[in-house]
């Protein structure tokens, strides 16, 4: 990822929030002479833990279909874990003078690190409850899994669990903090009734612009 200092993430804490608040993540990864592989799965903090302060030090957890050929291409080697918070268009429209030209906000972080398969069943099973709980825990109230483990135990020969360990972070949060207040403003009005997340994504504008 390219930053650009003008949106440069607030702080850590803001790259970590968007990470945990946003788990959805593309997991990007290269074995050989051939194009890179990429799924779309949830990456999430370990559930022990207290949110860490930093990415020094920082191991996150997800689990993939054995079916899928790519977890062959993880063990050992260097991935990339793109997360995406909200974005939206952004009109011209908005800006109340001419001439002008449309742009896109959002927010996105990029992690690489190595990665190491889990290799024993209690450690696959343990993955998936903790990407359970980290998901239910945005949820009120939250599902229970408790009736459900030996479901959960009974279909995870067919998943492969893995760990990154963070070793570089780059984001970049774009939303319009290069334009005057006023500004911003219309642009927050308008994203949030013509944007897919807009709501979200004025909020963010709010607390970052």
């Amino acid at each position: 990822m390219h930053e650009f200092a003008r949106y440069s993430a607030p702080s850590t804490a803001d790259e970590i929030e968007l990470v945990r608040h946003n788990p959805f993540a593309l997991v990007v990864s290269a074995a050989g002479a051939g194009a890179p592989a990429a799924t779309h799965l949830p990456v999430i903090f370990p559930q022990r833990q207290e949110p860490p302060a930093a990415w020094e030090g920082v191991t996150l957890l997800g689990h993939l279909a054995r079916a899928n050929p790519q977890w062959r291409d993880l063990a050992g080697r260097e991935v990339l874990l793109v997360f995406s918070g909200p974005d939206g268009y952004v009109s011209p429209s908005a800006y109340g003078y001419t001439p002008a030209v449309p742009t896109w906000n959002y927010a996105a972080v990029h992690l690489t690190g190595t990665a190491e398969l889990v290799q024993d069943t209690a450690g696959t099973l343990d993955v998936v409850e903790q990407t359970v709980l980290a998901l239910e825990s945005q949820r009120d109230p939250a599902w229970d899994m408790a009736s459900s483990r030996e479901k959960f135990a009974s279909l995870v020969e067919h998943v492969v669990a893995f760990r990154v360990r963070v070793r570089t972070a780059r984001s970049v949060f774009k939303l319009s903090q290069d334009m005057p207040a006023a500004v911003r403003e219309r642009v927050r009005a308008d994203v949030t009734r013509t944007a897919a997340s807009g709501p979200a994504l004025a909020k963010l504008m709010r607390r970052h612009g």
